[in-house]
């Protein structure tokens, strides 16, 4: 672990785990805790998808419905008592903050008049960070996703990583799979 803060780490387990980037890890370790596992990438309205096909970056107006929607069914498990693995590119604080407040964490044009704020999702943010090369190289691997690796430099010039207050912990991606997974459990215990 690379720094942040985390109250997971203190015994106070997080009914969520948001990780940045990765959605191997996040699966592997959604199956490890027998928490249920969601790439955010599958909720993507279709326009953001086809915009990033055609190696349009997305910006905030794109990502605040998602995101919105994403917190929505995050909201939904707590609910239930069910704890998440989230795998998504949260890449500026605000974004992160809408995973955890909802339309809350949003700016107003975001919000919906005549609803009051919901409940905040607890959320421990993995942030799995690494060089440019590094990612680069890792997504030209990827095949049959909807956004071309020649994005990736705008998501290094959007991201924010996260920072204190935030609940968060940082991994390099230079470490194996089982040593990030390892990493991450033993916050969590």
């Amino acid at each position: 672990m690379e720094g942040g803060t985390t109250q997971a780490g203190k015994g106070q387990l997080s009914e969520h785990l948001c990780l940045l980037h990765r959605s191997t890890v996040a699966a592997l370790l959604a199956s490890e805790l027998g928490w249920k596992f969601y790439d955010a990438d599958d909720y993507h309205p279709e326009e953001n998808r086809v915009k990033m096909g055609k190696g349009i970056p997305l910006n905030d107006e794109d990502r605040i419905p998602w995101l919105c929607n994403l917190h929505d069914i995050l909201l939904r498990d707590v609910a239930t008592g069910q704890q998440v693995v989230l795998a998504c590119s949260a890449l500026k604080k605000m974004y992160r903050d809408i995973l955890i407040k909802g339309k809350d964490g949003a700016p107003q044009k975001c919000a919906e008049p005549g609803k009051e704020g919901l409940a905040e999702v607890k959320l421990l943010v993995v942030h799995l960070s690494g060089s440019f090369e590094v990612i680069s190289e890792r997504l030209h691997q990827r095949k049959g996703h909807f956004m071309p690796p020649e994005l990736l430099q705008s998501q290094f010039d959007t991201l924010e990583p996260p920072s204190a207050p935030e609940n968060f912990i940082q991994i390099s991606v230079d470490k194996n799979l089982s040593d990030i997974i390892a990493t991450i459990l033993k916050v969590l215990k």
